[in-house]
């Protein structure tokens, strides 16, 4: 990313929208537009039909109640062709509205319904502004400044079975529809999810969704607490691949304060990540086939995941939600022999992929039950907003670590795995073929771990080693001016994104240069993926609605938030 993409946008705009001065910075690696509001839906379709920017990554919500122009409304447009990247912002006052993007990408739909929820911005020409996130008894807008934290707001009235997300149907007289709650308590949808159709017989005539069954409070509480201590509540995020998510704040607050992490930590971070990569497609291949009755496969996979949390153990004493990273780093150094105990695992695991093989990828009930089911084109999963193994089943091998290298990937030899369909048989295949591609690139690492420290060592950012804070009145002071004045990052914004196991996750960090962010966006894979659920499994059979939700691999801590 360089200010040559700015320039070269400014040209382009200028020539599009001749005498309106549009507002351009370059700002921690970011490019940024300040634009009025009522450019927003021209300037939009403008990079998306001159196929400048294919991906709307996310639509964020900032809430500066000093301001007139209260609210800030920010767009992420990825290019999957350049990999390049801009940030739309556009400034709105409280009462007043923004026009929806909905009919430039459908991907829009839940994030613009999200920043109603949130901040009470309303999104002009939505077919559906309605709460999202939280239950329809809740008084106020969480997110903004003046909504305290601690305040708790219970729903005491269950909604019916709904289906207003559809405002252009019309009822069949001469259908018998029967409506139907698949969850939350149904087994598949782990008490987080509920799914709500109406049946033709077997099909699935109609359906909609409702979130919400899991809050995490993520992005309040992180206003609240100091940067390092947000840590542990990313760990919740996407529980299944904990260390990844630890790896994706951290390394947009490093990026933020402008520092580059040692050799060694971006090892150890790289050996965490596609471990965690292979627990999550373990319980996404797992939990789907045990959904569709494959129960062997269960158990033989989380008989590796249990080795992996082992691994985990040894480095932090947890196994699940782990913690690992610190801001600058790791948090300790791995214990000695853990680089040869990651290699053992590799040799098991990969006997284990093979046997997975074996079980399900030539297996007829498997590929009956999977093959055809829950297709998507590649254009289509573009508009929704797919990242990761989803999109790459379509055919799309977009995948950040090769598109966008951070740490040490692009010095290492591994394959970004395709399908052609995008069924749900296409994402069982990428995830198997991914945890082949990731144990290739943990052995690549943990046989040439690089010498030198596990974090940079800065007094404003890292805490000294504890023997010098018991040891030496400098390192007791450091420590002390550490915790009393907290990580301060300079002024600014961010957004900074990995290669998660579902996706692009991405942090829109704001910082006002205190000890807290401002703001803090997580943008988790599947929230974008699960907006194209209700149309997914429309007019398909009532049975393959539990296979095509488990192959979107929904983790609801993150959905929710």
């Amino acid at each position: 990313m360089s200010t040559d993409t700015l320039a070269s946008l400014q040209m382009d705009l200028r020539g599009k929208f001749p005498g309106v001065n549009f507002d351009y910075n370059y700002a921690f690696g970011n490019n940024v537009i300040h634009i009025p509001k009522e450019y927003v839906v021209a300037l939009l379709k403008h990079f998306k039909d001159t196929g400048r920017f294919d991906f709307l990554m996310q639509v964020a919500g900032a809430d500066y109640p000093e301001r007139a122009k209260r609210f800030d409304v920010v767009y992420e447009l990825f290019s999957s062709r350049t990999s390049e990247r801009v940030r739309v912002k556009t400034q709105v006052a409280e009462g007043d509205t923004v026009p929806t993007v909905i009919h430039v990408w459908k991907g829009a739909d839940w994030f613009e319904r999200e920043i109603y929820d949130m901040f009470g911005v309303q999104f002009d020409g939505h077919p559906n502004m309605r709460r999202l996130l939280v239950h329809q008894q809740f008084v106020g807008w969480p997110l903004r400044k003046d909504y305290p934290a601690d305040q708790q707001q219970h729903c005491t009235e269950p909604l019916p079975i709904f289906f207003d997300n559809d405002p252009s149907y019309v009822p069949d007289p001469n259908k018998d529809l029967v409506p139907l709650n698949i969850g939350p308590s149904h087994p598949a949808t782990h008490g987080t999810l509920r799914v709500m159709v109406q049946l033709d017989g077997e099909r699935v005539h109609r359906a909609n969704v409702e979130l919400g069954y899991l809050h995490r409070c993520f992005e309040k509480m992180a206003e609240t607490h100091p940067y390092n201590q947000v840590i542990p509540y990313t760990d919740r995020l996407n529980y299944c691949s904990a260390p990844m998510n630890n790896v994706g704040y951290c390394k947009a607050v490093e990026k933020l304060l402008g520092v580059e992490i040692p050799p060694k930590a971006q090892a150890i971070r790289v050996i965490l990540c596609e471990l965690s990569r292979i627990i999550d497609h373990i319980v996404c291949v797992a939990a789907n086939a045990v959904d569709l009755g494959a129960l062997t496969g269960f158990f033989h996979l989380f008989t590796y995941r249990e080795k992996v949390y082992t691994l985990f153990e040894k480095l932090c004493g947890a196994r699940l939600t782990v913690s690992l990273t610190r801001v600058g780093g790791m948090a300790n150094n791995p214990p000695e022999g853990w680089y040869k105990d990651v290699l053992a695992f590799v040799q098991e695991m990969k006997v284990g992929v093979d046997e997975l093989d074996l079980l399900l990828t030539g297996n007829k009930i498997w590929i009956e039950r999977t093959r055809g089911v829950g297709k998507i084109s590649a254009a289509d999963a573009i508009e929704w907003g797919y990242t990761g193994p989803c999109l790459r089943a379509t055919g799309v091998g977009l995948d950040l670590r090769k598109a966008q290298p951070y740490y040490m990937y692009d010095q290492l030899d591994f394959d970004i795995p395709v399908g052609t369909s995008g069924d749900v048989f296409d994402r069982y295949l990428v995830r198997v073929a991914e945890m082949r591609q990731s144990l290739k690139i943990i052995e690549q690492v943990a046989k040439n771990i690089p010498e030198g420290d596990y974090t940079i060592r800065d007094k404003n950012i890292v805490l000294p080693d504890k023997k010098d804070v018991y040891g030496n009145i400098e390192g007791l002071m450091n420590h002390f001016m550490l915790v009393i004045k907290g990580l301060r990052p300079p002024v600014g914004e961010i957004y900074d994104a990995t290669e998660a196991a579902n996706g692009e996750l991405g942090f829109y960090l704001v910082s006002d240069n205190s000890a807290k962010p401002y703001r803090l966006k997580v943008r988790p894979p599947c929230f974008a993926i699960y907006q194209s659920f209700s149309k997914q499994i429309t007019g398909g059979l009532l049975a393959d609605v539990i296979a095509v939700l488990g192959s979107m691999n929904l983790i609801a801590g993150e959905l929710d938030r």
